[in-house]
């Protein structure tokens, strides 16, 4: 006579039938989020490398986003300090014009407009911050916006910026000082305008139609400082146009360091798609074995031959 026994038959099914499931979860989680494991444990002796490399990711993606939001304040800059030298330039032909053909009808006016333009030059803003200010991002730099103002004190009340000047960092290693303040810069032009403004506060608010010795000596006074104040001003131009240089050709070392730590993070991290299908679809044949023998099983219960 046999002995019909079922229980130890029900343990190995079962065994298999749990361990099949399993790896069919873990392969169809990797296949789902592409990576080869859920958590740190996943990654049992590259764990510790796994993080390493994430920190350091981390901060060089810090990096290239600090680099592109520099880039973008770098630019803002370079438009202002032209369009300052360009109001200096404007300003000093103006000057050479008019003392030239001995005329200063509509030289007042057109002195106002340049001016005003190497003010707004010097009270812009990016991203809501004023370039200039240093430290003070929030207060306007020049508090004079027309000419006329220069004269109601000394030049320094007109200048509102600290003497904080702006620093970025562009690696681990590098800071570089990316700002200008507006006293800096706009002093020896602000001079200049001054020096006129007082002239027409004196002379009854304009120049003559026909220049007279006194206006024509006052006014080949200051052409040499407006075109000291142009060079001035477009070195700082070309100052800032290095600093667009080097924190491009910086934006593109940290972009290369990403991808590199991108790519060595994949090779941990990153599942074989096509071994994680190959497993997957393993899993799935070996569940449903497993799963045929367990209804196998049941079938041939002995409570079945006794019924």
């Amino acid at each position: 006579m046999n002995r019909v026994s079922t229980a130890n038959s029900y343990n190995s099914v079962l065994l298999d039938l749990m361990r099949s499931q399993s790896r069919q979860e873990t392969a169809n989680n990797q296949v789902s989020s592409g990576k080869s494991a859920t958590d740190l444990k996943g990654y049992a002796r590259n764990a510790e490398t796994l993080t390493a490399t994430r920190a350091v990711k981390t901060r060089v993606d810090g990096f290239v986003d600090q680099s592109s939001a520099l880039a973008a304040k770098l630019t803002s800059q370079d438009l202002a300090l032209t369009q300052a030298a360009d109001s200096a330039q404007s300003a000093h032909e103006a000057i050479l014009s008019a003392v030239a053909m001995g005329a200063g009808q509509g030289l007042k006016a057109e002195l106002q407009s340049w001016y005003a333009s190497a003010a707004q030059a010097l009270n812009t803003q990016h991203a809501g911050h004023y370039l200039f200010s240093g430290g003070q991002v929030d207060t306007k730099p020049v508090a004079a916006p027309a000419m006329a103002d220069l004269t109601a004190g000394p030049l320094t009340s007109v200048f509102q910026n600290d003497q904080l000047t702006p620093t970025n960092r562009l690696d681990e290693s590098t800071t570089i000082q990316s700002g200008f303040l507006a006293d800096q810069l706009g002093t020896g032009l602000f001079s200049a305008f001054q020096q006129v403004q007082a002239y027409l506060d004196a002379n009854g608010g304009d120049f003559p139609a026909k220049l007279d010795a006194t206006a024509t000596t006052m006014l080949n006074s200051v052409i040499t400082q407006f075109d000291t104040a142009r060079v001035d001003l477009t070195n700082a131009a070309a100052q800032n146009g290095l600093l667009q240089q080097r924190v491009d050709s910086s934006k593109k070392t940290q972009e290369s360091r990403q991808t590199m730590l991108t790519g060595m993070i994949g090779d941990i991290a990153d599942v074989d798609m096509a071994d994680a299908l190959a497993r997957m679809q393993q899993a799935q044949t070996a569940t449903q074995a497993s799963a045929k023998v367990f209804q196998t099983l049941q079938n041939s219960s002995l409570l079945n031959y006794l019924n």
